[in-house]
């Protein structure tokens, strides 16, 4: 089943799937399946379906079906097939040789459809597409019968074997359910179960000319295969009844179809079509572009399947959509290459340091921690020389506040080697520094002073001498936009386009260690962030490496709250204009005024304590794992100690929430949003609420 112990995080489908067990339902067995359509790559959505699938089959004891809905040849390939079997594999689950196809059923779906015509419970009907939905009414109006709806079953039968034997054009006939057109359920109102489609089948070839609607396949292939469990995604919610109603009026073996919410990420598209828009227009090299969220694009980024696992079982399973903050599932990947991934030493935008007092044409190699959090992984040996390389951006010739690095007359470490302190530059005919000239102190080895004096930075470096030259490419979101279906008028997800998506850069210096790294495997480079060998485009001659991920860059932080900081100098709004004497004459607002637009960007929810504790090593923190009605907890970090010091007395405490709070990594683990509180002079009070609001009503 899986090369992984994975079992999904406590939900309310292992709740229902429990509840089946101790009734003996379905003679105590569990059966899910993962049924992809092969029309394009998986992506991380997908990875959650197959976790959850997967995992549940793994925790019961039961068994999980590959199947692929491959019901519409005209956008399905094998390329599509192979790519999801490869990445369910890498996600570390074994189908264990249950690999079916839709298209294994053809003629027992087509059996079936002849069974529903001769119960008249289908007609073949002549009208098109645009008049059947014309036909089929709105949400507030029924819908109209088809004149053709009431033909006899023997000629419904006749012409469905005619349209068996391809006499009819693509879209000139179809074959639909008769239940109910005035139903409230738009899905009910006499559903196409079968289109005309003269097109080649990846797998069938030309066998066949019409093909089954998903609607009409899925429920009967599920049936067929045994599965106990259909889990499938909230929009699906809807087409339950008409799940069951097939099942039922075929009478053949009723598997219970369960939906949860699918997974929505920020900074990404999650559609299918519009990732194949993507490759199709060449926004992006291929399905693989590590700025594409499909588990191939990912895989060559550097994610591993343990962080995109550790990510899909902290978003749990839930009844209700949300979005997913794409900070939270990078997170999880600094969480496992910190633990696993070899550091070492790169320069991506060199800058040539020179130690004055250095001997020419001395070398000499220095220990190097391979991880500080493995001490099993040992040590290298990195040479250093006379001339170096450092990063541009660690030397500011007039250094604003805050900047410790490098600067003339100051002093910083170079890591595992010695103090260095400048002395002067190089400057090329623009004024652009092209050289920085130091000084070491021989005393300082390894990092530290004899004589005990201390310096604020440290800087990565490499030798000039034998480092090697790579290429880069530094990735980031694809989407600017955090929420790209929040689209206005005129605009598409390709107006949200991050044009910073992907900065290349060809002239990096990296260690010589690096040197014959293997395709996809993964480092730490040393102060700037996670990075892969880039599986495609990387060679012995021309070495070529993705960042994964970024660190924490203390200060790009300072930077940015500088840039800010004369907008906060600006004169506060005024309250509105009172009349002399008025009790509020005098006053000021007590912070400058928002709009209610600027109000309304908060997700304001109930959340409910189900744990709660002290943080060791923390003074003022506690932490709390909130209910937030998502099948899951979240977990946050609040400075309110002083006034809970039992902060376990905060259990079932229903709490005021924000929601849609960007996660903070903290020094004792990721905050994912944050309680909110009434604060004076010496006290201090969660706010919190009475009655029956249940974890996730809205706060307004």
């Amino acid at each position: 089943m899986s090369s992984v112990d994975f079992a999904p995080a406590p939900n309310f489908i292992k709740t229902l799937i429990s509840e089946d067990l101790q009734t003996n339902k379905d003679e105590g067995r569990v059966h899910t399946r993962f049924p992809p359509e092969p029309n394009g790559y998986l992506h991380i959505g997908h990875a959650k379906s197959i976790c959850l699938n997967f995992g549940l089959a793994l925790e019961f004891k039961g068994l999980c079906n590959l199947r692929f809905d491959d019901t519409n040849p005209s956008k399905e390939d094998t390329e599509y097939v192979e790519s999801i079997k490869t990445d369910v594999r890498w996600l570390g689950f074994d189908w264990e040789g249950r690999e079916y196809y839709a298209s294994d059923y053809f003629q027992q779906l087509y059996e079936f459809a002849l069974r529903l015509i001769r119960k008249g419970k289908a007609y073949v009907d002549d009208l098109s597409a645009e008049h059947i939905r014309e036909y089929r009414g709105t949400l507030t109006e029924p819908g109209k019968e088809s004149p053709y709806r009431n033909r006899s079953p023997e000629e419904n039968e006749a012409l469905f074997e005619r349209m068996r034997s391809g006499e009819f054009a693509d879209g000139s006939r179809v074959l639909r359910a008769k239940i109910d057109m005035a139903s409230p359920n738009l899905n009910l109102r006499d559903p196409v179960m079968y289109r005309m489609l003269h097109a080649e089948h990846h797998r069938t070839g030309n066998t066949w000319c019409l093909y089954p609607m998903y609607d009409f396949a899925h429920g009967q292939c599920d049936s067929i295969e045994g599965i106990t469990h259909s889990i499938c995604t909230l929009e699906f919610e809807d087409h339950r009844p008409l799940y069951d109603w097939f099942l039922d009026e075929l009478e053949i073996a009723h598997p219970q179809q369960i939906e949860f919410a699918r997974l929505n990420l920020s900074h990404t598209v999650m559609s299918k079509r519009k990732l194949l828009q993507l490759v199709q227009e060449k926004v992006v090299s291929g399905w693989d572009d590590p700025r594409m969220p499909t588990l191939s694009g990912l895989r060559r980024r550097g994610y591993t399947p343990e962080a995109i696992r550790s990510f899909c079982e902290r978003i749990g399973v839930a009844k209700r959509d949300s979005l997913v903050d794409v900070a939270l599932l990078e997170y999880c990947i600094r969480e496992d290459l910190n633990r696993r991934a070899p550091r070492v030493m790169a320069v991506l935008r060199p800058l040539r340091l020179v130690i004055d007092n250095y001997p020419e044409g001395r070398g000499e190699e220095l220990d190097a921690l391979n991880n500080p959090e493995d001490s099993s992984m040992g040590t290298r040996k990195v040479p250093f020389s006379r001339e170096l390389f450092i990063e541009e951006d660690d030397f500011m010739e007039t250094p604003p506040k805050k900047f410790y690095r490098l600067s003339p007359g100051r002093e910083v470490r170079l890591r595992y080697a010695y103090f260095v302190k400048c002395v002067g530059v190089v400057k090329d005919g623009s004024g652009r520094v092209t050289e920085v000239h130091c000084t070491y102190d021989p005393q300082t080895k390894g990092g530290d002073a004899p004589d005990g004096r201390k310096v604020k930075a440290t800087l990565h470096w490499v030798s000039a001498t034998h480092s090697m030259p790579a290429e880069v490419r530094l990735y980031d979101h694809l989407l600017s936009k955090a929420d790209p279906s929040d689209e206005g008028e005129g605009q598409d997800f390709k107006s949200f386009l991050n044009p910073r998506s992907l900065e290349v850069l060809k002239n990096c210096r990296l260690e010589p260690s690096l040197k014959g790294a293997v395709p996809s495997s993964r480092f730490q480079f040393e102060r700037l962030g996670y990075f892969c060998v880039d599986p495609g485009d990387s060679s012995p001659e021309r070495m070529v490496f993705n960042r994964t991920v970024t660190l924490k860059d203390e200060w790009t932080k300072i930077q940015k709250t500088q840039e800010k900081e004369p907008a906060k100098k600006e004169s506060p709004k005024t309250i509105p204009e009172v009349s002399p004497g008025h009790p509020l004459a005098d006053l000021a607002p007590i912070k400058p005024e928002i709009t209610i637009d600027d109000f309304s960007k908060l997700d304001l929810r109930v959340a409910v304590v189900r744990e709660a504790g002290l943080v060791p090593g923390a003074d003022k923190l506690i932490k709390l794992m909130l209910d937030v009605g998502e099948g899951r907890l979240r977990q946050v970090f609040a400075g309110i100690r002083s006034a809970y010091p039992e902060p376990q007395k905060l259990v079932g405490k229903k709490m005021m929430f924000v929601a849609n709070l960007k996660p903070r990594q903290m020094k004792f683990g990721l905050s994912e949003g944050m309680i909110l509180a009434g604060s004076g002079k010496s006290r201090l009070a969660i706010a919190t609420f009475d009655g029956d609001l249940e974890p996730g009503d809205k706060v307004s």
